[in-house]
């Protein structure tokens, strides 16, 4: 998203008039889940994807009738026969869209803003009215990671109907809808500490940063830990492990990964973190190996129920044999235990009854 916002931005700013388009229900089988975006131009050039094919070409086309009206409006596809011809793709599900020509004002603040929120990595949650029923359909409501109301696409404050079932970004909830209303949260960065910068933690790195993790990388070797060599990084620390680690902040919703160059240095590492109760710790090594290091960290005071916590081996079974396959295998297992196994609990307690969003399988 925040690539088509820039442009709408930019486009703006030069005088060009765009369309923001937003994806923000779906039901079935669809290219592109809620919270897809696509900015349109004048000239039919876009940022930004709805998944392609027809559907995309169709909303498109509705985008430029409704810059030529300067109209809002949110319009439903149902995706049969008449979107897929071309392709063979026929997905048989419904998106609905929301269709907003960027001129008024009040339009461009509320995605300037957004932008903004964005760019802090703290998270945010779009409400999108779906119909006329409590507001004017198309209508954003934002709210930040705290839940609070910052702005609107009208400068409306929002229905009751609105906040009362806005999910908490805490439990990192799905796009869903309740009661007429599309929630579109835009979860915020996961913090991920990659204990080593050799080929695996580098290679961990990009795939880490690409899924939305801010990543730290730690290593006692400046040649190694540096933007040069691992530019995906937010923060490089170099240092010795056990001069670093101790320093580093590592809170109940860190994840930690440690993929060092020897025996002892994992041993190091997860013995300074596996006592900061973070959110995730998995270590990579044989099976040999680690219980080597878990019967060495109980002599030296570890308790083993700490240990039980520990992820090792570190990665998904996928057969990985290459230093690309074992950081996607890594990589993988932190998606999984972010989107599926953490509160997951109390994201299902917390789903309205009517929300439309897909839990993991």
């Amino acid at each position: 998203m925040r690539n088509v916002l820039e442009a709408i931005i930019a486009a703006r700013e030069s005088g060009k008039d765009v369309v923001f388009t937003s994806l923000i229900e779906t039901r079935g089988s669809t290219p592109q889940k809620p919270g897809a975006t696509m900015l349109v131009h004048e000239d039919g050039s876009q940022v930004g994807t709805l998944g392609g094919g027809c559907v995309e070409a169709e909303v498109k086309r509705q985008a430029l009738e409704n810059l030529a009206t300067q109209t809002s409006e949110v319009v439903s596809f149902q995706l049969n026969h008449d979107y897929g011809w071309d392709d063979g793709l026929i997905c048989g599900g419904r998106m609905k869209m929301l269709i907003s020509p960027v001129a008024a004002q009040t339009n461009l603040e509320y995605l300037q803003t957004t932008l903004k929120l964005l760019q802090t990595g703290k998270g945010l949650t779009e409400a999108v009215l779906l119909d006329d029923s409590i507001g004017v359909a198309g209508t954003q409501f934002l709210f930040d990671h705290n839940e609070t109301f910052i702005t609107s696409s009208t400068g409306e404050t929002p229905p009751s109907a609105v906040t009362k079932n806005l999910p908490p970004l805490k439990l990192r909830p799905r796009p869903s809808v309740a009661k007429g209303v599309s929630y579109l949260p835009r979860l915020p960065l996961i913090k991920l500490i990659v204990v080593g910068a050799g080929h695996i933690g580098r290679q961990l790195t990009t795939y880490a940063a690409d899924a939305d993790f801010e990543v730290t990388v730690v290593d006692d070797r400046e040649i190694y830990c540096n933007s040069e060599n691992i530019p995906a990084a937010k923060n490089w620390v170099i240092g010795e492990f056990d001069e670093v680690l101790p320093n580093l902040k590592i809170d109940e919703q860190t994840y930690c990964v440690i993929v060092t160059r020897g025996h002892n240095h994992d041993e190091e590492a997860l013995f300074h973190i596996i006592k900061r109760n973070p959110k995730f710790v998995g270590m990579i090594g044989s099976k040999r190996k680690i219980k080597l290091i878990f019967d060495d960290l109980i002599r030296n005071g570890i308790d083993a129920e700490l240990l039980d916590r520990v992820h090792a081996p570190i990665g998904l079974e996928i057969g990985s044999q290459t230093v690309p396959e074992i950081a996607i295998s890594i990589a993988a297992q932190l998606i999984q235990h972010r989107n599926c196994e953490s509160n997951s609990a109390q994201r299902k307690k917390n789903t309205p009854a009517d929300s439309t969003s897909e839990a993991c399988n």
